[in-house]
Parts: C-alpha cells; sequence; structure tokens
C-alpha cells in the first residue's frame, strides 16, 4: 500500500479498481472553518497518520518543544510514560538541552488504561502494565512528558513506582492542557465529573498524584504547534499562486468548552 492522499472533510469518495473520484464534498455551514479534532493530534492517532499534510509524530514533537518553552524545569533528565507521549518528550529534551532516557518499560500485552470501566481496573492495569528501569534514574531528578491526564489514576502510580526505585524528584510536563468538558462529536472521554481538571483535587495537583511538580501546555501553545506547518504551507501556496482548499480550524471543545456546532438538548 502507499499513500495517496487525505480524504477532505466532508468529502464523498468514490474507490475502484480503475480511479479514485470525489462525488461531493459537503461544506462547513456559513463558510465555517473546518474543526479537525485536535485531540488525535494529542492521544488517539497514530504517529506516523498524516492529517492536514503533516505527519502526527512531527506535531506531537513540537508540543514538546513549546511545553519546554513554557514550563521549563531544573532536572537531569527527561523521559516519558511509554510511548505516545515519546515525540514529545524527545522534543522537551531538546529544546532544554536534557538527555533523553527510558525509565519505563512498557509490557505490550496489556490494553489502554484510558478505556478500563473503573479506576480499580486502570490503577490494576497500570501495574502490570509498566517495568521500571532503575538503573537509568536512580538519585536524579526526572521530568516526565505525558500526553495529557484525563483522571489522574494512570499518573499516580507511575510517580510512586519511580520514588521507590530512586527518583530524587519528579516533575510531571503535560504536553497538551487539561481536559474539562465532555466531546459530543464520538470521542470517549469520561464525564466532566470525573475529569480530574475539574475536582477539587486539581487545584493542588502535583500534592494529590504525588509530583514535585505539574505544568500542562497551554490551549494558545497546542494550537500554534498544530497549526504552524498548515499556516506555513499556506503562505507557502500563495506565494505560488497555487489554490488552498478552506480556512484553518480546529475542535478544542474538550479543553474550552467552545463547541463548533450549536449543541441541542
Amino acid at each position: 500500500s502507499r499513500y495517496y492522499r487525505e480524504v477532505l472533510p466532508g468529502e464523498i469518495v468514490k474507490i475502484s479498481r480503475h480511479d479514485v473520484q470525489t462525488l461531493d464534498v459537503v461544506r462547513r455551514p456559513e463558510r465555517d472553518p473546518s474543526a479537525f479534532c485536535i485531540f488525535e493530534y494529542v492521544y488517539f492517532a497514530r504517529p506516523d497518520s498524516i492529517f492536514e499534510g503533516q505527519m502526527v509524530y512531527s506535531v506531537r514533537r513540537r508540543c514538546g518543544q513549546q511545553l519546554a518553552i513554557e514550563a521549563p524545569v531544573e532536572a537531569d533528565l527527561v523521559s516519558t510514560v511509554p510511548e505516545s507521549a515519546t515525540p514529545a518528550a524527545l522534543g522537551y529534551a531538546q529544546k532544554c538541552g536534557l538527555p533523553y532516557v527510558e525509565v519505563l518499560c512498557k509490557n505490550r500485552y496489556v490494553g489502554r488504561t484510558f478505556i478500563q470501566p473503573n479506576m480499580r481496573l486502570r490503577q490494576l492495569g497500570v501495574a502490570k502494565k509498566f517495568g521500571v528501569l532503575s538503573d537509568n534514574f536512580k538519585g536524579k531528578r526526572v521530568v516526565i512528558i505525558d500526553d495529557s491526564i484525563v483522571r489522574g489514576n494512570t499518573i499516580s502510580p507511575i510517580i510512586k513506582l519511580l520514588r521507590e526505585s530512586g527518583a530524587k524528584e519528579v516533575h510531571i510536563r503535560v504536553a497538551s492542557p487539561p481536559i474539562r468538558f465532555p466531546c459530543y462529536m464520538g470521542i470517549n472521554i469520561p464525564t466532566k465529573e470525573e475529569l480530574i481538571a475539574n475536582r477539587p483535587e486539581f487545584h493542588d495537583l502535583a500534592n494529590y498524584i504525588g509530583a514535585d511538580s505539574v505544568v500542562y501546555l497551554s490551549v494558545e501553545g497546542l494550537v500554534s504547534s498544530v497549526q504552524e506547518s498548515i499556516k506555513a504551507r499556506q503562505e507557502n501556496s500563495l506565494k505560488t499562486q497555487k489554490s488552498f482548499i478552506g480556512k484553518i480550524g480546529h475542535c478544542t471543545a474538550c479543553l474550552t468548552g467552545d463547541y463548533p456546532v450549536e449543541l441541542e438538548w
């Protein structure tokens, strides 16, 4: 198989043995910009996916670089909770001038804890999910880059595991903003009450999860990381007088509560 091209937002495509035909493109109402899910870039998509002409891996690395600008910290090494946050961790380490070192190895036979039906199962999943590479961080100040903290259940036992295995300090940096709102567009985000960003514990999150510090990427930082190369390509296409379809737009509803369509109750 080979990469052919992206399906445009609202495009109906017919694929036959002879060719690929566009049957129709359903435009957004009132010429609104498209509203591609920004959380696909953060967490759900495979890093080798291509959306809007850019690879997800590159966007995640830019998020890590932006996070390093927004939230640097005195530390000895940068690592990650494998493995969806690895590109962001590499970007953070590169920007901070710190070494990227693996501190956890993943058991590949355990599924995603995000979708486990209850807290106890998610926490048990974490214990089975990771092994500790203690020689790599004993006595050192560690920055752990995560792609998102949804409920706070997964990261807490990981921090405990690192401390028990000899980490001197554990600082958490999150390569996306806090998730505060439910998604009505099809992503399986928990209820508002379950989200750690809406709970009283969020006001002292570092203490609650057992970290020395916690800082999230800003919404503006995420949007700029996602849109940077789209804007560069758009400017380039204007210079070469090529047409560029549609305005840039992303759905940030789960982060901001600003939904791309009016909700009917």
